[in-house]
């Protein structure tokens, strides 16, 4: 992985295009987000649990969008660095600093664990 493909891995969310999205998750991938009852947050694991949950973002916030992405990787890690923005169900408008931290293994994404800021 390239920070190249990261950018596209970006491009392909802007663009909420799910196939190409789940195209760089391997077949055994995991999603930790970036809140939930665990240390970890909530873990999604295996390439159709993660595909749902995606999908479920992409329907909950139709308008969701990663910009002025930065990235870097190093051997099989990497991370991309982005302003979330999405509106809430409710109306409600998002719009914070957050990071995916990811692992790679034969040239996909083998792990993505979400961070997010919180405002008050």
């Amino acid at each position: 992985m390239t920070t190249d493909d990261l950018q596209a891995y970006v491009d392909a969310w802007n663009e909420h295009d799910i196939d190409k999205i789940m195209s760089f998750m391997s077949k055994d991938c995991v999603f930790e987000t970036g809140g939930g009852a665990e240390v970890y947050g909530t873990r999604h694991s295996g390439f159709e649990a993660v595909k749902a949950r995606f999908i479920s973002v992409l329907e909950t916030m139709p308008d969701v969008s990663f910009n002025q992405a930065k990235h870097f990787v190093q051997a099989d890690r990497g991370c991309s660095e982005w302003i979330f923005t999405a509106t809430k169900p409710d109306g409600t408008k998002i719009e914070l600093e957050g990071c995916d931290i990811f692992t790679f293994h034969k040239g996909k994404i083998t792990v993505k664990s979400s961070f997010m800021k919180h405002r008050h």
